[in-house]
């Protein structure tokens, strides 16, 4: 049986090193580097959001998504890739879920500054509710 591992991507450079840890730790594992765009970070102070907007973030969602797989493949490995929309520790716990994953990589921060403060820790809130093992990588 295969092992299925997710592995939340955000852009940061924590998350790059998650998803590195999880090819080169477990090279025949099927890994699906996971990004949330959250619509609450895009209307943040402000008064209403276009539908532009939102279209930007979605675009910057699926470079990203891109730039992981292209990572992958300078560590001889493919991954899956995915994007949802919502709250980013819930998406994230609900695809461990639904999608039956066996272990989450995440690193261990992505945000700082204010952000970090006022939507707290992404990764203590996976590692608090995660229905799987949780490796936290620095």
């Amino acid at each position: 049986m295969t092992r299925r591992i997710l592995v939340p991507v955000d852009g940061s450079t924590k998350a790059k090193r998650a998803l590195e840890f999880a090819i080169d730790e477990f090279p025949n594992a099927e890994i699906t580097a996971l990004h949330v765009v959250d619509p609450v970070e895009a209307i943040y102070g402000a008064e209403y959001v276009s539908e532009s907007v939102l279209e930007a973030q979605a675009e910057r969602a699926e470079q990203l998504l891109e730039e992981m797989a292209e990572l992958a493949t300078t560590h001889d490995a493919e991954i899956e890739t995915e994007l949802r929309n919502g709250n980013p520790s819930r998406e994230i716990i609900a695809a461990a879920e639904e999608d039956e994953y066996d272990q989450i990589i995440v690193g261990s921060h992505g945000r700082t500054g204010l952000s970090r403060i006022v939507l707290g820790s992404v990764a203590e809130n996976i590692v608090r509710r995660a229905p799987v093992p949780v490796t936290v990588v620095r």
